[in-house]
């Protein structure tokens, strides 16, 4: 009997037919990122250490050596895994800090690692110190060391594993433990895009999406998406959707407008949960300082959530600041949300 072929009367017509079926016309998941350096829009000196490191690694025919991103959710960490995986022509094998919950687990992923194999692991400052401990001589020697029975009968044992490339993600890179992070050969750390690229990746999106718009639409999208391309990407569609329904199809600046007033997304691109920040620490607390901890209380949301999500953009935008003795509001924050800045006084 061949391999692979069903040969039992039994077997269901629909599982063997010349016919096309439903099934085989269905569309793939489209996905928006980009599959090559090349393609890829942004972060231009990572993007040119990646790609000096990638060629020397195929010259030489080795694994790249691993890699570290750091920065806000959504610049593009994991989507540069992808390309990695693509440029070395390996196989790409994705986790996650908080999915290793014991060291078996991890072992057992990197047990099934081939040679030139990609291991991604995203938010890697979450792993368990204990799980943590087996990376170190995986990541050093390629090796990972088990421990047999205990007390006077322990023995240990080094198990060889294939060379392989660790690819780490992190928003938050300073809870990283210095063993690990030093064993990491190529840093970089991805910082917010500039209103020009956030416009290529807009009409990049919008195409492959089968939308229509305009300059005016792709500006107003890239200065409203917090300089993160998960965001204006995440925008674009519903502003798709908006212009289909309540429009002509194109997306201009006013759609965008319009579309973007219904998810609570200002000029400035801040949410309702980012002005419900500004606004806490200004009337709750008098404009600071307060700790992140009481605005957390007050706003009922986890401290991590306005640590990661919210506060880097309102950093970078000058529109909250983070002194020794808390986080306050300047005069621009006033200023943004209309409120009167008679007598205060601001640093």
């Amino acid at each position: 009997m061949s391999k692979g072929i069903i040969t039992h009367s039994s077997a269901r017509p629909e599982i063997i037919t010349g016919l096309s079926l439903p099934v085989d016309e269905t569309p793939e998941l489209l996905s928006l990122r980009p599959e090559r350096l090349s393609e890829y829009v942004g972060q231009k000196e990572a993007v040119e250490t990646l790609a000096i490191a990638i060629e020397a690694a195929k010259l030489r025919k080795e694994p790249l050596d691993h890699v570290l991103f750091h920065g806000p959710p959504g610049l593009g960490k994991t989507t540069l895994a992808h390309i990695i995986a693509n440029e070395m022509g390996s196989r790409l094998t994705i986790t996650s800090g908080p999915a290793l919950e014991k060291g078996g687990d991890l072992v057992g992923i990197l047990t099934h690692l081939e040679d030139g194999d990609v291991l991604f692991i995203d938010e890697i400052h979450r792993i368990p110190k204990a799980v943590e401990e087996f990376l170190y001589p995986a990541m050093e020697d390629f090796a990972v060391d088990f421990v047999f029975d205990k007390g006077v009968h322990a023995r240990s044992h080094r198990y060889r594993l294939k060379r392989f490339s660790l690819v780490g993600a992190t928003t938050r890179v300073g809870l990283l433990s210095a063993p690990l992070r030093d064993r990491f050969g190529i840093f970089r750390n991805l910082d917010f895009y500039s209103e020009e690229d956030l416009i290529v990746i807009t009409r990049r999106s919008a195409h492959l999406l089968g939308a229509m718009i305009d300059d005016g639409g792709a500006g107003e999208l890239a200065r409203r998406s917090r300089g993160t391309p998960r965001i204006v990407n995440r925008l674009l569609k519903r502003v798709r959707d908006y212009a289909q329904v309540r429009s002509d199809g194109v997306i201009s600046a006013k759609t965008v407008g319009e579309a973007l007033a219904l998810e609570g997304v200002d000029e400035k691109g801040l949410t309702r949960l980012d002005r419900r920040y500004l606004q806490t620490i200004i009337e709750f607390y008098n404009g600071g300082p307060v700790g992140i901890e009481a605005i957390a209380a007050t706003l009922q949301e986890e401290a991590d959530t306005l640590v990661d999500v919210v506060e880097p953009y309102l950093l970078k935008t000058g529109l909250v600041l983070r002194t020794s003795s808390g986080r306050r509001a300047p005069e621009s924050a006033y200023l943004h949300l209309g409120l009167p800045v008679q007598g205060k006084c601001f640093p």
